[in-house]
């Protein structure tokens, strides 16, 4: 049996694209416009753009020959004086419809009550100073959705160098940083000493921002427990648990606010989070800024329901992870995902100072992406 890669053949020159048999043994097609526009010769080697501008040719773009040298594919463009050579291997990777490979598109995997112990942990040191350490960290970031770093600076700027490291400060409506305390006149329940049930933060924005950080500074206080819980594990359970309720809080949208002297921040947003693919991606919860349900009454009777036996199903125990934060680490987590809370505490029995601040996703697994591959321009 012939087990070698069968031979590409010269492409067959069409009306409006080509025809070309690659080593899979099958013909494949490529339009002319979009063969010319990707042309190697159109990007900057400097900038990784486009330069070439497709708006500025006279007439359709049309081969006038075309054939295979070694492992390249040349085309001599008609009414132009331009060559195209594309290596076969790139218009394998690139030339299926759908979008091109992406690094940063990883499985995720649920996480449950008991993960604590096995919670990923990276040194805020070692972060700083080793990409491939970076890159590892980000990778649990896209697969887990929460880490904790340790040996953290106590110091303003220690939070800012380590969120840094995965894009730029992300601000909400509360500011670029936020400090849970006990507040005199607290404008957020997370700056009480009262428990805080589980949610995600700051639902009220069009987009809410994606990756949270949580330094925590001081914790002496009594109580005061974190609760977190994978949001895809509980959708994941429910989707089975409960499919019509699944599709009211994955298809409906609902309406979230948070409002003060200086702000009305006002969004819609599903309860459950839908990627690309159709799998779980995360969770948008805050029962503390949820406004006014403005569903059908009639649609709310299956809403409601639905809507409780979900919340229901994030308080139980077989998916609370509960810890008591150190000073010194750092909780990272995606916003969209993990749902966050934390038990009642006494605030006159010690001190507790957490500093917050976030970043988006998408300056995540872009960051990712760089630090793992080239992209289209990869040797």
């Amino acid at each position: 049996m012939n087990l070698m890669t069968p031979p590409v053949s010269n492409p067959v020159l069409k009306d409006k694209g080509l025809e070309i048999v690659l080593s899979d043994g099958k013909p494949h097609y490529f339009n002319y416009y979009w063969l010319r526009d990707n042309c190697p010769t159109s990007f900057s080697s400097a900038t990784r753009e486009r330069s070439f501008d497709i708006f500025h040719l006279d007439a359709a773009s049309v081969a006038a020959s075309a054939e295979v040298t070694g492992d390249t594919l040349e085309i001599v463009w008609a009414g132009e004086d331009h060559v195209t050579r594309f290596p076969l291997a790139w218009l394998e990777t690139y030339g299926a419809a759908g979008p091109r490979p992406d690094p940063a598109d990883l499985p995720r995997e649920a996480w449950y009550g008991d993960h604590y112990p096995d919670v990923p942990r990276f040194s805020q040191p070692e972060l700083m100073a080793d990409p491939a350490t970076r890159a590892r960290w980000i990778e649990a970031l896209l697969v887990e959705g929460f880490t904790i770093i340790t040996d953290m600076p106590d110091s303003d700027a220690g939070l800012t160098e380590t969120a840094e490291l995965l894009g730029k400060i992300r601000p909400t409506f509360f500011g670029d940083y936020f400090d849970v305390k006990t507040h005199i006149n607290p404008t957020n329940t997370a700056y009480t000493a009262a428990a805080l049930e589980l949610h995600t933060d700051t639902p009220a924005e069009e987009n809410a921002p994606g990756v949270q950080f949580l330094h925590c500074r001081a914790n002496t206080v009594d109580g005061g427990e974190s609760l977190y819980a994978d949001g895809v594990a509980v959708a994941n359970a429910f989707r089975h648990r409960d499919p019509e309720g699944f599709r009211l809080l994955s298809e409906t949208p609902v309406p979230f606010f948070c409002e003060h002297d200086t702000y009305d921040m006002r969004s819609r947003q599903t309860v459950i989070e839908l990627d690309q693919h159709g799998e779980v991606s995360g969770l948008t919860i805050s029962q503390h800024m949820l406004d006014f349900l403005d569903l059908d009454q009639a649609l709310l009777d299956d809403y409601y329901p639905a809507f409780c036996r979900f919340g229901k199903m994030l308080q139980e125990e077989q998916y609370m992870m509960t810890f008591l934060m150190k000073a010194g680490e750092c909780m990272v987590f995606d916003n969209h995902r993990i749902v966050h809370g934390r038990a009642a505490y006494t605030a006159e029995s010690g001190d507790r100072y957490l500093r917050g601040t976030y970043v988006d996703r998408a300056e995540m697994r872009s960051t990712y992406r760089a630090l793992v591959s080239e992209g289209r321009f990869k040797a």
